[in-house]
């Protein structure tokens, strides 16, 4: 097993000289007159600064730790009899009718076209920038949105007055152009945190129209609040006034005269540490049911066992309409690197915890709300050993930073497209975007005229989730599963020990034992016994 480096990146562009020690990641000479290649010699230039991965605002990061286990310690098992959804007749039972939609929600249901949806799209300059291609995309998928936290209050253009927002033109384009292109499935969810309860943006939300609200405890990639970059020493401080945490300190005179002088030149701006405590959350989402709001989910992050628990435990008794829970390895736009790699409890193992503890629900009879998974998935095989993991009690999969991916290198290529630049790795297919996305024509009949306005990120989003959802019909039709909900942790099987240890999945060696037995008219068991070297060559 390997782990991450812990002195050099590609994430924060830095790297050895020398071939480094393996635990301090530092160069096995640490030469003097060297200017300093490492993580360790650029913080004793740029301090605070190294903390982050760059540059800001340009990407996404997702942690480069190796974990003991992850979801390639399972695949997905497969059968030649029968057929479950539908009738066991080859010319029905083709992977093109099984059923990936789902549904999650309390009382009242959100339908999902596909069983997977984006993750939060909060403050971060990336998010803000390629807003419209995730929010287009989610609604002509049929799937969920969520904004992330602190938009209103990074929102320059916002309106507070007696510290509550009254109006944010920033929020109002992200929930009208999601509401513009949706279609009846899926929908837009807000998150907030300490920060955006203090101003008022619920309530704000609702006025916009929004029917569903995230409090927010956390998520995989860190353990600490909100981050975000700032520019410039009169952005920090208006910041600042919101009554956030900049830090430096905008209004140090020292910070400000190295501003000045050019040594400092980025603030960050942080957001508290939300403070978790059963009777007031509770009462919160009595609050926010009583404002009128449709369904109140929650997402939670990567937090030790116990924090697990709780929101279990708390997503139970609340009647919560969606938990997501978010596992370590991350993908965010601003998270501190070393925290992405080192921090936090991986997705697979999050996610045996998670199944033990909604077991334990159930089996008191209390009501278990619906679960999405999320950390570090990327592709169909993830998403359906992701749902049988934790079956039957995860209905979708939350994937940030892959849903980011598809929609930024989509948007890239569109606008070369539209510059008569076609890159040469797609310039076979044609020099037209109908011609290169494979998807577009079929979104260009639906939309007719209002095709023109969809933005070519979101046609890569629609494409990349069309994939998604074609790959796991194969995947579950192979395993004679014809609708989502049929999936069981059965459909999947370890193949190592240690996997099969920590989530009760039989090992390969081990499944279908007594079945086999049954098959063969076999009694007392399988034995292998070691043959001869001689024989067994």
């Amino acid at each position: 097993m390997s782990f991450s480096k812990p002195n050099a990146s590609p994430a924060t562009n830095t790297r050895n000289r020398v071939n480094p020690s393996p635990v301090s990641g530092i160069c096995v000479t640490c030469l003097d007159g060297c200017v300093g290649f490492c993580e360790v010699a650029k913080s004793a230039i740029r301090g605070r600064e190294m903390i982050y991965p760059q540059p800001f605002g340009k990407v996404v990061a997702g942690s480069e730790k190796d974990y003991p286990i992850d979801f390639s310690h399972f695949n997905v098992q497969g059968t030649c009899v029968g057929a479950v959804g539908i009738a066991a007749d080859p010319d029905k039972a083709t992977f093109p009718a099984v059923d990936v939609s789902t549904e999650v929600g309390g009382k009242n249901k959100i339908k999902l076209g596909v069983p997977f949806f984006t993750g939060a799209l909060g403050s971060t300059e990336v998010a803000r920038i390629n807003w419209e291609e995730n929010a287009v995309g989610a609604a002509i998928s049929g799937t969920i949105v969520v904004v992330g936290e602190n938009v209103c209050g990074m929102d320059h253009k916002a309106e507070i007055k007696n510290g509550r927002v009254v109006r944010s033109p920033e929020l109002e384009r992200r929930v009208n152009s999601y509401k513009k292109w949706h279609s009846g499935m899926g929908t837009i969810v807000v998150q907030y945190n300490v920060e955006d309860g203090r101003l008022g943006v619920p309530e704000y939300a609702l006025e916009l129209g929004v029917e569903a609200i995230e409090p927010k405890w956390g998520q995989g990639a860190k353990d600490i609040g909100g981050e975000v970059k700032l520019p410039s020493i009169e952005r920090a401080l208006e910041l600042k006034k919101r009554g956030y945490i900049v830090y430096p300190d905008p209004e140090d005179p020292v910070v400000q005269k190295a501003y000045k002088e050019g040594a400092i030149r980025e603030f960050e701006r942080h957001s508290r540490l939300g403070m978790v405590e059963e009777d007031g959350f509770y009462k919160e989402v009595a609050r926010l049911r009583k404002l009128g709001f449709k369904y109140v989910t929650l997402k939670t992050g990567a937090y030790r066992p116990a924090d697990l628990a709780r929101a279990v435990k708390f997503s139970s008794e609340a009647k919560i309409d969606l938990l997501t829970v978010d596992g370590a390895s991350g993908g965010t736009g601003m998270s501190p690197w070393r925290m992405m790699n080192e921090w936090g409890i991986p997705t697979v193992e999050l996610e045996c915890l998670l199944y033990q503890m909604l077991k334990k629900v159930e089996q008191q009879g209390k009501y278990i709300p619906p679960v999405a998974m999320a950390g570090g998935l990327a592709l169909e095989d993830h998403i359906f050993k992701a749902i049988a993991l934790g079956a039957p009690f995860v209905k979708a999969i939350c994937m940030g930073r892959a849903t980011f991916s598809a929609a930024m290198a989509a948007k890239t290529v569109g606008n070369l497209i539209k510059e008569g630049k076609v890159p040469v790795e797609y310039k076979k297919y044609g020099d037209t975007i109908e011609q290169v996305f494979v998807a577009a024509e079929g979104l260009k009949s639906k939309y007719g005229k209002e095709f023109k306005n969809i933005p070519v990120g979101a046609i890569g989003m629609y494409t990349y989730y069309e994939r998604l959802a074609t790959g796991l019909k194969q995947f579950m039709a192979g395993e004679r599963k014809f609708a989502l909900k049929h999936i069981t942790r059965d459909d999947i099987v370890a193949l190592t020990r240690e996997a099969s240890e920590i989530s009760g999945i039989p090992y390969v060696m081990d499944c279908d034992k007594e079945i086999v037995d049954q098959i063969l008219g076999h009694k007392g068991g399988l034995s292998w016994k070691k043959e001869p070297y001689a024989l067994r060559a």
